[in-house]
């Protein structure tokens, strides 16, 4: 059976850019259904499942933040926020609404098209069987015991380290803000406590980045938070439920 290329539900009210992703994104492996507004976008996300949605925030019936929250209620379908409010807030705010990613306008396609398959990629991931192998580059996690090697060499961490890196693993490619990854290492009361995880961030980088100064795999979303950056043709090892 010949697979069939990923649907990308763009939600977006401005005609130039519904024409600018139509002729984009089709050459490049995606097909294409389009709303310009939320109930639109609602209606076509219960009709036609897509496999990721582009989502504006300026939609005219609806904010889009309202629509994602909403959406996140009855789905896990990525959301990658396409959108011309660039503050660190904005970005903030969306992806701790549960948004996967969000890319300013104006944007380049190449950028695009990466976090596309980031996102998608990762919703791939999302339902294998715990815990995954991690490997990007030189660089392996193995969650289960708590191995990470770079280049082959084990690297030693501290358990704090250990579940900052691991919850990075978990959502590769993805933006996490400061508070989501608090919450999730040190509990919901540390949620504004960001000096703690830029000290370890700086020892992760230490230990495991080649130039920590320049890093390849921790990249700082400035103001919003962190991603771990999965490398094309990385992947994780985990098998799909049912596997052997």
């Amino acid at each position: 059976m010949t697979a069939v290329d990923p649907l990308v539900l763009v939600v977006d009210d401005e005609p130039a850019i519904q024409r600018f992703l139509h002729a984009a994104l089709p050459s490049h492996g995606f097909r294409l259904a389009a709303a310009g507004t939320a109930a639109e976008a609602l209606e076509k996300l219960i009709s036609q499942r897509p496999d990721v949605v582009l989502l504006d925030l300026g939609l005219p019936d609806r904010d889009g933040l309202e629509l994602l929250r909403e959406l996140r209620g009855w789905s896990s379908v990525p959301v990658v926020i396409l959108s011309a409010r660039d503050r660190e807030h904005d970005k903030v705010t969306a992806l701790d609404a549960g948004a996967d990613d969000y890319v300013s306008k104006p944007f380049g396609v190449g950028e695009l098209l990466a976090r596309l398959r980031v996102a998608l990629r990762h919703a791939a991931t999302a339902g294998l069987a715990e815990p995954p192998v991690f490997e990007s580059g030189e660089l392996r996690v193995d969650i289960a015991a708590r191995v990470v090697t770079v280049a082959g060499r084990e690297v030693h961490l501290t358990p704090i380290e250990f579940k900052v890196l691991a919850q990075l693993v978990r959502h590769a490619g993805k933006v996490l803000t400061h508070r989501q990854i608090l919450r999730s290492v040190w509990g919901p009361e540390y949620g504004d406590e960001a000096h703690y995880l830029r000290v370890y961030m700086a020892q992760l980088r230490r230990k495991i980045e080649p130039e920590p100064a320049r890093p390849r795999w921790f990249l700082t979303e400035p103001g919003v938070g962190y991603r771990l950056r999965w490398a094309e043709g990385s992947a994780s090892s985990a098998p799909a439920p049912g596997d052997p």
